[in-house]
């Protein structure tokens, strides 16, 4: 017997509602996709949701208090809080560039977290 899953697809502006039919494991239709990446975007989804992550973190010795950073990739949704928790811990020391990698493979996810922007020493 098959089943349905619904998304709401965010692979573009357009937010499509995707309709996923499965039987098992295995993905047998996606409808509602008003393009590719849509398609793209469903069978992801409903395999392996991942997500990227935009914060900010505490900086010292700089004009500001706080530095925005984000993910280098997508990291699994599941662990998307865990890694916001480490990042509200985390304490930089200013000057920082920008794409300096702030926290390397964030939780053996393989994925850096790098900055968004140069921070420069007050």
């Amino acid at each position: 017997m098959s089943e349905t899953s619904h998304y709401l697809c965010i692979g573009c502006p357009l937010g499509c509602r995707l309709e996923v039919d499965t039987q098992g494991d295995e993905i047998l239709e996606v409808r509602g996709n008003a393009c590719k990446r849509g398609d793209t975007f469903a069978r992801q989804e409903h395999v392996d949701p991942r997500r990227f992550v935009t914060t900010t973190v505490a900086i010292e010795g700089a004009p500001w208090p706080r530095l925005p950073v984000a993910t280098a990739g997508s990291v699994p949704k599941h662990v998307m809080r865990e890694v916001c928790e480490a990042l509200h811990g985390l304490r930089l020391e200013a000057p920082v560039e920008l794409g300096q990698v702030v926290l390397p493979d964030a939780l053996g996810t393989g994925i850096d977290v790098v900055a968004t922007r140069s921070m420069e020493r007050r």
